[in-house]
């Protein structure tokens, strides 16, 4: 018992993992109904077309009007920004100190080489005054 655990099982397990099951009865659902389009579980899965269906020409696609196109952006534009994953604001205020310190960092570091090369060529070409 205290080696099940240790490997996270349960008692009642069989051994088997916590996806284990869940696969096996997809398995049979699928069996079950004698589909004959593969089922997609993750992955870059495709559908072959079927021999009558063609894909579709340019002017096909461009049948949708001007404002149906500028509609189907900001939907996708929404569905897509849910898909983010924003950071907390303790987060967020590292974030910012991290930019904040590189680029004062750089900034100082591009400064006094600034400094460093104009005074380099005052001494070469002399200063006029």
């Amino acid at each position: 018992m205290a080696d099940s655990k240790r490997r996270g099982e349960d008692a009642g397990d069989d051994g088997l993992r916590d996806g284990d099951e869940i696969v096996d009865e997809v398995a049979a659902d699928d069996d079950a109904t004698g589909a004959d389009e593969p089922v997609s579980r993750g992955g870059t899965a495709t559908r072959e077309r079927a021999a009558d269906s063609k894909p579709k020409t340019r002017t096909e696609t461009d049948k949708v009007g001007l404002f149906a196109r500028i509609a189907r952006f900001f939907r996708e534009v929404v569905a897509e920004l849910r898909k983010v994953i924003w950071p907390t604001r303790k987060e967020l205020l590292t974030y910012t100190a991290v930019v904040v310190t590189f680029v004062a960092v750089v900034l100082t570091i591009v400064g006094l080489l600034d400094f460093a090369f104009a005074k380099g060529v005052l001494w070469v070409f002399g200063n006029p005054s």
